[in-house]
């Protein structure tokens, strides 16, 4: 396996559709979230407002199942090539790049997450 350039000990994952193509979402892993993807095949990150790993999916049920992992010439970034169940972003958008930087948005809530996290933390 490379040697991946954590910095503070995460790196930078991003996610995209595998069938699609479409960038669904960035976060942040650490070396024990990358452990987890790999070996359940499932995405996992680390939350860092909340200070600890999440498997994607674990609240909402929109998982994500990993079909490739790449790492970018520098071995400082992470992609992961998923199948996304549901959509990738909370806010019930299929993917959290649904606006132009004018504010416009450009695309669809696929899920209502008032419901889908009602009585969660």
């Amino acid at each position: 396996m490379l040697q991946l350039n954590y910095s503070d000990g995460l790196i930078p994952v991003i996610v995209q559709d595998a069938r699609t193509r479409d960038v669904l979402m960035l976060a942040y892993a650490n070396e024990e979230a990358i452990s987890l993807t790999r070996k359940t095949g499932y995405a996992h990150y680390f939350s860092r407002s909340r200070k600890k790993i999440w498997k994607k999916g674990e609240e909402s049920g929109h998982f994500q199942r990993v079909s490739g992992i790449f790492v970018d010439c520098d071995e400082d970034a992470v992609l992961y090539l998923v199948e996304q169940t549901g959509a990738a972003c909370h806010t019930g958008y299929w993917s959290c790049f649904f606006r132009t930087i004018d504010g416009e948005i450009r695309g669809e809530k696929v899920f209502d997450p008032g419901r889908v996290y009602a009585n969660k933390e």
